[in-house]
């Protein structure tokens, strides 16, 4: 039983500290796109332009 007057303590501490960091994070506008990661994770990127060291494939010769 002593040992909760260590563990107590220690989980308050803990917890305060997972508060502090979630209330920093709201502050700090950690939250404010929730949307816009999402889209920006299907968002389809096969469009762009060929870069100048890359040459673009040829279609065979016909036969």
């Amino acid at each position: 039983m002593e040992v909760l007057v260590y563990l107590v303590p220690l989980a308050l501490l803990l917890g305060l500290a997972g508060l502090a960091a979630f209330l920093w994070s709201l502050k700090s506008g950690q939250y404010d796109d929730l949307d816009g990661a999402a889209w920006r994770a299907i968002q389809d990127d096969d469009k762009l332009p060929p870069s100048p060291g890359r040459q673009k494939a040829k279609a065979p010769p016909p036969r």
